[in-house]
């Protein structure tokens, strides 16, 4: 099976996995699935959850999308007349209760043909982070230490550098590079080579889209009954405006889509259902959500 055949049904057996796990997690709400076909060629299956016990909004989708390379990435990569694949698996959460995190993930492979259709580049790209409005400090190292257990039998320097590309990358560069969420890891643009072959970099992935549920279910189980008040989820609201802000804003992902005349509804259906902004807004000092923007800093949360 080539490369591209063996990532494909890999992330459509995660995206069942992963919607079964969340299904029976919330208890009420089910994913309801949409197809859809790209004009360009190629096309997903969007899966999204609403008004659930636990999660308010949430989408766990797949897309295989291949065609001629649109114009300005093209541009980009300086090349001419190429056709592309681009497939992936892409996931955000947005829980009910302002105590369980919201949380995102991606895994893709891309491959750009000549115009004779031989495989002229190829490359892997991925990664989860954590964005919570409260945080136990335990748990933002089992998030960071699952995810390390998964780059490590690759080598042990892995993750601390796609740690460090996570912590640089999931920014507000417009908010004075306020952070996202916690973090994770983060990498892009693994190409095959002397070190490394292309069943390597699948092997890799395949193994970081596994540490998914492990890394990010028992955090839930642990918070979602937790009880709030309208103050935990006005703050809440408070910190989707940023997560609204770096993904409309900054997000290459979104970006891609939007540019290869993806779905509109399912890149979008990274935004929170609700999100407020209040002009000048600061956390009262010593209070939880005061500690939250402490843990927004780059800082090792495993060793």
């Amino acid at each position: 099976m080539s490369i591209k055949n063996e990532f494909i049904s890999f992330i459509h057996g995660l995206q069942d996995e992963i919607c079964a796990a969340l299904e029976q997690s919330d208890g009420k709400a089910t994913f309801r699935e949409d197809r859809w076909e790209r004009p360009g060629g190629g096309g997903g299956k969007t899966r999204v959850i609403s008004g659930g016990n636990v999660f308010e909004k949430g989408g766990v989708n797949t897309s295989i999308v291949h065609g001629e390379l649109p114009e300005l990435m093209a541009q980009q990569f300086g090349v001419t007349n190429s056709q592309f694949m681009a497939c992936g698996i892409s996931l955000v959460l947005h829980p009910l209760n302002p105590f369980v995190p919201t949380v995102h993930a991606n895994f893709r492979y891309f491959e750009l043909y000549d115009a004779d259709g031989s495989l002229k580049d190829s490359w892997f790209g991925g990664g989860a982070d954590l964005t919570p409005y409260y945080l136990e400090e335990a748990d933002g190292i089992h998030f960071h230490r699952t995810f390390k257990n998964a780059c490590d039998p690759f080598g042990t320097a892995l993750y601390p550098a796609y740690k460090k590309h996570c912590d640089e990358y999931f920014i507000n560069k417009h908010r004075n590079n306020e952070a996202r969420g916690i973090g994770g890891i983060f990498y892009d643009y693994l190409r095959p080579n002397a070190e490394r072959t292309a069943e390597a970099l699948l092997s890799f992935s395949k193994a970081n889209g596994k540490a998914f549920l492990e890394a990010y279910l028992p955090i839930v189980e642990k918070t979602k009954q937790l009880p709030y008040t309208e103050a935990h989820q006005s703050w809440q609201a408070y910190r989707r405006g940023r997560y609204v802000e770096f993904n409309l804003v900054h997000d290459r992902g979104t970006l891609f889509g939007l540019k290869t005349n993806g779905r509109t509804e399912s890149i979008l259906m990274s935004l929170p259902p609700v999100a407020r902004w209040e002009y000048d807004f600061h956390t009262t000092p010593g209070s939880p959500e005061a500690q939250l923007e402490e843990y927004l800093k780059p800082r090792e949360w495993v060793k």
